[in-house]
């Protein structure tokens, strides 16, 4: 049975990342973009990777342009974006599909793990994921619930 730790994605910088790196860790899988009406939600995300890194989360931003082109920009661009305006400092990975046939097998996964109101679709930008420590999927969130909710959830996951 799958879980995150199968999964290799591509960091902002290019480099293959294998997300076993987390293997042990409380991870937060979030499809991220720079133009959207959600896009504040990264102030959140942060707070939330400030504030439980040291206890063992990972928050993971997967920058998307499925949802009205709401992230054209290069893996350089959206970087600096999230930096300048967030101050973003957990891990961004490159652009991906999270729908459809090119959708990054990460998102296959996780989609067939935990359906949401449309079915396993991803409805939008800043939908997310709450990954236990042993990988697997734990709950999957709206895009318009802020990441300060997920905080309950994301302490019993440490905790657990």
């Amino acid at each position: 049975m799958p879980t995150l730790h199968d999964f290799t994605a591509t960091t902002l910088s290019g480099e293959a990342q294998p997300l076993d790196a987390y293997r042990g860790q409380v991870a937060l899988v979030v499809n991220t973009a720079s133009k959207c009406g959600f896009t504040p939600q990264f102030e959140g995300l942060e707070k939330l990777h400030e504030q439980y890194a040291d206890q063992g989360l990972a928050v993971l931003g997967f920058p998307c342009n499925q949802f009205a082109s709401q992230d054209p920009g290069t893996s350089e661009e959206i970087g600096e974006f999230c930096q300048r305006n967030y101050g973003v400092s957990f891990p961004m990975f490159e652009k991906v599909d999270v729908n459809g046939a090119d959708a990054h097998p990460l998102y296959q996964w996780l989609r067939g793990e935990k359906s949401g109101l449309l079915g396993s679709r991803i409805k939008w930008n800043f939908t997310k994921f709450l990954i236990g420590r042993d990988g697997q999927v734990i709950e999957r969130y709206a895009p318009a619930t802020k990441p300060e909710k997920i905080a309950g959830d994301i302490e019993k996951a440490l905790a657990g």
